[in-house]
């Protein structure tokens, strides 16, 4: 029983990322299948696969197409219910899907101003006043989930969970562009993105270069570091 994931360039695809640790983490079998999302050829390489458009897609060992990271996770779960992928109180799980389907439908200005890239930290970025307002939502329903599980550092409930999965990408952005955020939700990043998954991802998405490459800002940068 294999499932195949189908996601963007590892570089700048945070939802790729997010459907990829679904699989990784919780060590359910996969095969990855790369699709030209910079290339042009995104449409063509999902053809197969419509009405799915977008990455990442998951294709269960039945044949059966899921897009949206928050239906694939859904899913997963359902079919893997002692895989762990939600914490196991009932007061954990519920607000875990809370943030995950908060991160999945919000935050658009964090998104559209902060572009996930894993090559560098930029040096100087101005975030606006919608990315600081984003910042400080995602602060506090990181603060709530503390305050729910008990748990002031790690996993934000005992035991890597979903809530990792989907906060990931967004610990990518606050520390790709230095953004401002207290201490404690910086340490919070720096867990996620030590991760040996997500090194091994990021790792991978160095073996791939665009010219130009996508996102570029008139900033100085630094090199990657935790």
């Amino acid at each position: 029983m294999t499932y195949t994931l189908y996601i963007g360039d590892r570089m700048y695809s945070s939802w790729s990322l997010r459907g990829w640790l679904m699989l990784e983490k919780f060590s359910l079998p996969y095969d990855a299948q790369l699709v030209g999302l910079y290339s042009g050829t995104m449409a063509q390489d999902l053809a197969d696969l419509a009405p799915a458009r977008l990455v990442p897609t998951l294709k269960l060992p039945d044949g059966t197409v899921i897009g949206e990271t928050m239906a694939m996770a859904e899913t997963l779960a359902e079919r893997h219910p002692d895989a762990g992928l939600w914490p196991q109180d009932a007061k954990s799980r519920a607000t875990a899907r809370w943030l995950c389907a908060e991160m999945a439908a919000g935050f658009s200005a964090l998104r559209s101003a902060c572009p996930m890239q894993l090559s560098h930290i930029w040096q100087g970025f101005q975030p606006s006043e919608a990315v600081l307002a984003d910042l400080r939502r995602v602060e506090a329903l990181v603060a709530h989930a503390r305050k729910i599980s008990g748990h002031t550092t790690g996993p934000l409930f005992g035991a890597y969970s979903l809530a990792e999965v989907f906060y990931t990408p967004v610990a990518a952005r606050i520390v790709g562009y230095d953004l401002p955020v207290s201490d404690a939700t910086r340490a919070y990043c720096i867990n996620l993105l030590s991760d040996p998954a997500v090194l091994s991802w990021q790792e991978a998405a160095h073996e791939v270069r665009y010219d130009p490459e996508p996102y570029l800002l008139d900033l100085d940068r630094k090199p990657w570091a935790l």
